[in-house]
């Protein structure tokens, strides 16, 4: 008999909201410099290209940071390894109201980079142990959706709190809230839930319920992991479409500014549109794959139509820069809920395919593949814009080349993705994998 699949007032939704907190302090974090470009621009005098170039180097620290991350999380578990990591990236955040130069602020971001790394590899191994496979994907959907939400409040915030006590003041605010976090993780979290006196036998054995004995073991190591085509599945996933997202991240700002007249203080209204559309849908997405398994689909048959309606969704952004405002911002908008349901299903297929002992590591082999990507396209988008911009229009033009990469990007990741794992099925790991 099964156990009451009824999830009201359940411990492991807490969790879930943790995590939900802390991502959402992450993203604000990782979103500020890009809403203070258009007044450090001034300040630093610094090129497009040198801009990406800065966040190239925070992307190149941080690809190193989530596949160390994943393999300490693996080994010392998820409390501390993130404690870890949410303490060292706080620290760094604050570090940048410090500095005063290109090279000061790239020094910060390798520093926050640095840090930063643990925070997926922790979150998604957080719900394959917290969380049955049916609500997995929605679980993911909801602590991910924090990178929309900070979307939402960092362009409200942000511009408001820099023209009244300063950019620094940004910077050290974001890091502190970091560390109010930790007061409430330390004393609530625990690695699994059989550890933790706040669980119910009844939540233990949903929870445990569709657990295997290839879910206990020691980990495989990472370079073993790489001899799996389930592990290119996903590194090569991430590596297309990452790159998108940071896109948005980082450049819209820019876009908003650039091609339609809108500085820091008029950008903020379509940014938190976008992210507001964006974090609506993206959690409707999330449940879609665990809709479709409660209806009696095959995991594979569910996540794989979902992550095709994904990419269908993202393709209309290319013709964002030829419409009018109001038509840009919906296409964008759906465009980033896209691509978080769609990171959403592919963190659940990685707990599909792999024993938890191992998806802090395969988290973070995933995560440096689409920070890599994220290494190489911002100094390409700003070396193009550069370009572009010596022309009449042609800051548009460079856009709207920028835009109709990402529109077809997802496409390209679903067949690759397919190629490498047509089914997601479970695998089996050595017993006695080190």
């Amino acid at each position: 008999m099964e156990p009451d699949p009824n999830f009201v007032s359940r411990f492991r939704w807490l969790i879930c909201g943790l995590l939900f907190l802390a991502t959402t302090i992450n993203y604000i974090d990782r979103q500020i410099l890009a809403l203070l470009k258009p007044m450090l621009d001034t300040e630093l005098g610094w090129t497009n290209e040198q801009y990406g170039r800065v966040n190239s180097a925070f992307q190149a620290s941080y690809a190193i940071s989530y596949i160390a991350f994943g393999w300490l999380i693996d080994r010392i578990g998820i409390r501390l390894g993130y404690s870890l990591s949410i303490f060292f990236w706080s620290l760094a955040a604050i570090g940048h109201g410090f500095v005063g130069s290109i090279r000061g602020f790239v020094f910060a971001r390798v520093a926050l980079g640095a840090g930063e790394g643990g925070n997926f590899p922790a979150c998604i191994k957080a719900i394959a142990c917290w969380f049955p496979p049916r609500e997995r994907a929605f679980a993911a959907s909801l602590f991910n959706s924090g990178t929309n939400v900070a979307a939402i409040i960092a362009p409200a915030l942000v511009p408001w709190i820099a023209f009244r006590f300063g950019w620094p003041a940004c910077f050290i605010v974001a890091g502190a809230a970091g560390f109010a976090w930790l007061l409430l993780w330390m004393p609530l979290y625990r690695n699994t839930p059989a550890q933790s006196r706040h669980v119910s036998a009844g939540e233990r054995e949903l929870i445990e319920h569709d657990q295997t004995a290839e879910e206990v073991g020691p980990s495989l190591g990472w370079l073993a992991l790489f001899g799996y085509r389930q592990t290119w599945a996903i590194v090569l996933a991430k590596f297309l479409t990452d790159p998108v997202w940071w896109f948005f991240l980082i450049w819209l700002p820019d876009y908003f500014k650039k091609t339609r007249g809108m500085d820091i203080k008029s950008s903020w209204v379509p940014l938190v549109t976008i992210y507001v559309i964006a974090t609506t849908l993206s959690v409707a997405g999330g449940w879609l794959s665990g809709h479709f398994i409660g209806r009696g689909w095959s995991v594979t048959r569910a996540r794989k139509t979902a992550m095709a309606v994904f990419a269908a969704c993202v393709v209309p952004v290319m013709l964002a820069p030829g419409l009018g405002d109001r038509g840009a911002v919906v296409l964008i908008g759906l465009a980033c809920a896209a691509h978080q349901a769609w990171s959403a299903t592919i963190y659940a297929s990685t707990s599909d395919m792999f024993p938890r002992r191992s998806i802090a590591a395969i988290s973070g082999i995933g995560g440096m593949a689409g920070a890599v990507g994220g290494i190489l396209f911002p100094p390409f988008a700003g070396a193009l814009l550069d370009h572009y911009k010596l022309t009449p229009g042609g800051e548009s033009a460079g856009y709207g080349i920028l835009f109709a990469m990402c529109g077809g990007a997802y496409v390209v990741a679903w067949i690759v993705n397919h190629f490498f794992a047509p089914r997601f099925d479970a695998i089996s790991l050595p017993a006695d994998a080190r």
